[in-house]
């Protein structure tokens, strides 16, 4: 976790809203998750056609205890599976694990060759991405550059964000 009160960073990209703070704050983007694994996995294993064959099958996810954020508790919204095959605080570890089904970010793994979006279109998460920095930095023009230009590029990649453009990974369909 870096903290700005300690000026460990000068800007923050986090997945919580700060309660309070002297923070300068605004909602940066969303960005929507989705389930993925790899074809040897999808091949291995039974078919999936809805959300209820999810608890018959393997999942790559965090390690609970070392969550920094409720954001990440995803296993709740689907169903507690009734195995993890790995857990990793690594988000490409899970990405590239291919030991299981995989809550990803769609910006990072739609592009994945290796990976196959399950369920699509049926599962999906919605998180977002806030940035913050100290107020007392609002008014210094590099901070204010560097923040417009954030702002500007999660504007334009909104599609990508939301997991509506850029090569789509192959799809499963049961």
């Amino acid at each position: 976790m870096v903290r700005l009160t300690r000026h460990e960073a000068d800007i923050v990209i986090t997945l919580e809203r700060p309660e309070r703070g002297p923070y300068v704050i605004t909602k940066l983007t969303d960005y929507v998750l989705r389930l993925y694994a790899s074809p040897d996995y999808l091949a291995a294993h039974p078919p999936i056609r809805s959300r209820d064959d999810l608890r018959q099958h393997s999942f790559v996810s965090y390690i609970e205890d070392l969550l920094y954020s409720r954001e990440l508790h995803y296993l709740d919204d689907i169903g507690r599976p009734r195995q993890i095959a790995l857990r990793s605080t690594s988000i490409l570890a899970q990405q590239k694990a291919g030991a299981g089904i995989a809550i990803l970010p769609s910006f990072a793994a739609r592009r994945d060759p290796v990976l196959v979006e399950v369920l699509a279109e049926q599962v999906e998460f919605t998180r977002t991405f806030w940035m913050l920095m100290p107020v007392e930095s609002k008014d210094l023009a590099r901070m204010r550059v560097t923040w417009d230009f954030l702002r500007e590029m999660a504007r334009e990649q909104q599609d990508l964000m939301l997991g509506r453009c850029g090569p789509a990974a192959k799809v499963h369909s049961g």
